[in-house]
């Protein structure tokens, strides 16, 4: 075989990383046609790149006897919470040769080390294993999933006894906001050990109270023997800033927040939330329904694919040390 030859990313290779994105959404809207289609033609493919080279991306360009067969750009995000870091974006690669993956990775990582960027997240296409495969023998590992399903056709909440879902009141601000602050407290725990600092229970209070009736958010309490325990928050995906770009699809629901409190955990609320947020999706005519989870959290990484919800990307993680 032709040798695998490498050099930086320029920006004459737009239409090359184009057709090699365009090529791999495709692929992926074979497993999950719920993706945005308008990403397999070359021209929409393009412009997300420009975007991400007009953020101050940097990458590598792989072709075999002239042809490209991969590409790869990662950009800063300028977010303390992610250290120094470096972002293979959802259309930050594509490769007909998953393997060049890895020697990609290799030429583009060099420059961003020599920059002091030591924190490496990717957001990687689930629907071909060789391509994950070769990201987690570069060093990666699972971090964040991010999934969809279908909107329900027909109902799905199944409420247990002694629990009731409902609609919140203001009166019930006070018992949100401190499940604002029982997921983080849940997060910084073995083994997912979050640094995202949580909120005050006074911001939480305070938000809830300035944006309790802001109709882009649909909010469900659970209650157990008349005390709310549990909450979810369904909006559209566009409200969302993970599902964005090539990973957002259309006419979709974002299922964005579920928390239950340590000691209802088990009795079933939130398990209903959950259906509640997806039969209101589907009340509410969207055809789809997002969401993503710490693939560390032990609860939510269970219990979301018991709901139908299907991986659509992985970010992933590696730190240089």
């Amino acid at each position: 075989m032709p040798r695998l030859e490498l050099r930086a990313f320029l920006p004459d290779d737009l239409g090359d990383a184009a057709g090699l994105l365009a090529r791999r959404h495709a692929a992926h809207r074979e497993a999950e046609p719920s993706l945005p289609a308008a990403y397999e033609r070359k021209e929409v493919a393009r412009a997300e790149i420009e975007e991400l080279l007009a953020a101050g991306a940097s990458g590598a360009l792989a072709t075999r006897t002239g042809t490209a067969v991969g590409f790869m750009l990662g950009r800063h995000r300028p977010d303390p919470t992610w250290g120094a870091n470096v972002w293979v974006e959802p259309a930050g690669h594509g490769a007909d040769e998953p393997e060049a993956v890895r020697d990609l990775y290799a030429l583009a990582a060099a420059r961003w080390v020599e920059e002091g960027r030591n924190a490496h997240y990717a957001v990687v296409p689930t629907h071909d294993p060789a391509l994950v495969d070769a990201w987690f023998r570069v060093g990666f590992g699972l971090q964040h999933v991010h999934a969809l399903r279908d909107a329900p056709p027909e109902p799905l909440t199944v409420v247990p006894p002694g629990v009731v879902i409902r609609r919140p009141t203001r009166d019930d601000i006070e018992a949100l906001a401190e499940l604002d602050l029982s997921l983080p407290a849940h997060q910084e725990l073995s083994p997912v050990f979050s640094t995202a600092p949580p909120p005050s229970l006074e911001q939480a209070r305070t938000e809830w109270a300035e944006d309790f009736d802001n109709p882009a958010f649909a909010t469900f309490v659970g209650e157990v023997d008349g005390r709310v325990v549990g909450s979810a928050v369904g909006c559209s995906v566009e409200q969302s800033s993970l599902h964005t770009g090539i990973a957002r699809p259309d006419n979709a629901a974002h299922h964005g927040f579920a928390a239950v409190l340590p000691g209802a955990r088990g009795s079933g609320v939130g398990t209903a939330l959950g259906a509640t947020v997806l039969d209101w999706a589907a009340g509410d005519g969207y055809t789809a329904v997002t969401t993503d989870w710490r693939e560390t959290n032990l609860l939510s990484s269970r219990s979301w694919p018991k709901l139908g919800f299907r991986p659509t990307f992985y970010r992933l993680f590696r730190g240089i040390v």
